[in-house]
């Protein structure tokens, strides 16, 4: 396949390195001294699952020179999906199809808008990764998975045509679920309680899911996704909150969220996407979103703050 990783940060650069191991055609979409690092060295990635280099590396800031492709998968922060489609659009062609791969679940539809729904499948991944340095990835844990499928949950040849490529890499789990949309929703309930409770906290993973009061308000935060979700009619599982505690209780102490290290560095975060957007949800079926709300509502100000919006000491 012919695959474009537009935004090659850690979700991208790992995910595409891999296919690129594989033997697969990937051209990265990068930009700065990250983008001239991988044409002039490659693209590095140290991974707990085994460290590998790709290079020669396809590399470009300019998607007009790519032109259309089979697949692209989309690794820009979830606050730049609607300007990542207007710019992606040379490299989309009849048969191309797009997997967004944020945190939230508002980015098939923000990439539907732009592109035409035809294009567009729904998606998610997992893994603890960043850009360590110009050209260089580290993936530092949990196992990475990806999971993607037609927005109506249809088989269809282009999404056995992606998951046959990464069948074919390594470090990689590939899944289609048998409900892509309940499993984005799944994803939602987790990050939204991690990134929300780690901000208001300012505490790493192990600290917020130890003390009684914290674990407590975490849980909340999920109940409030949940009945988000049902009023969307999204059929969660019933266990979905038991599987997503289950999850962060296994997560290294230390770890932090990338919501959490973008609000505490200063920089602008997926807010509006995650807690932001289980409250506009909710509003949207009539279901009250407290916990939530508070915790949006609390950092808004450094939200806007960072994004040139606010200006305090």
């Amino acid at each position: 396949m012919r695959i474009a990783i537009y935004g090659t940060g850690g979700v991208g650069g790992y995910f595409g390195g891999r296919l690129a191991q594989a033997g697969e055609e990937v051209i990265f979409i990068a930009r700065g001294e990250h983008l001239q690092a991988m044409q002039n060295h490659g693209l590095r990635v140290d991974s707990v699952a085994g460290d590998f280099v790709i290079q020669p590396v396809q590399a470009t800031d300019d998607p007009a020179q790519v032109g259309p492709v089979d697949a692209i998968l989309v690794g820009v922060k979830a606050e730049q999906v609607s300007q990542a489609a207007e710019a992606m659009r040379p490299m989309v062609g009849p048969e191309t199809f797009v997997v967004p791969l944020q945190n939230g679940v508002d980015a098939p539809t923000q990439l539907a808008e732009v592109l035409g729904a035809e294009h567009v499948l729904g998606g998610l991944c997992g893994l603890i990764s960043f850009v360590a340095g110009p050209g260089h990835i580290r993936h530092a844990g949990a196992e990475p998975f990806i999971r993607f499928g037609e927005l109506d949950n249809r088989s269809s040849e282009r999404v056995d045509q992606l998951y046959q490529a990464f069948e074919r890499a390594e470090g990689v789990f590939a899944e289609v679920p048998a409900d892509i949309r309940v499993a984005m929703w799944q994803k939602f309930l987790l990050i939204a309680g991690w990134s929300g409770m780690g901000t208001i906290t300012r505490a790493p993973v192990g600290v917020f899911r130890s003390l009684p009061e914290t674990r407590h308000m975490l849980q909340q935060v999920m109940r409030e996704v949940f009945a988000v979700a049902l009023g969307h009619d999204i059929t969660l599982p019933p266990n979905a909150i038991d599987q997503a505690l289950g999850f962060l209780d296994k997560v290294p102490p230390e770890g932090t969220a990338s919501m959490q290290r973008d609000i505490m560095e200063g920089r602008p975060s997926e807010l509006e996407s995650q807690n932001g957007a289980v409250v506009r949800l909710g509003q949207e079926v009539g279901v009250d979103t407290p916990v939530n709300a508070f915790i949006y509502h609390s950092l808004l100000p450094l939200e806007k703050r960072a994004r040139g919006e606010l200006e305090f000491g």
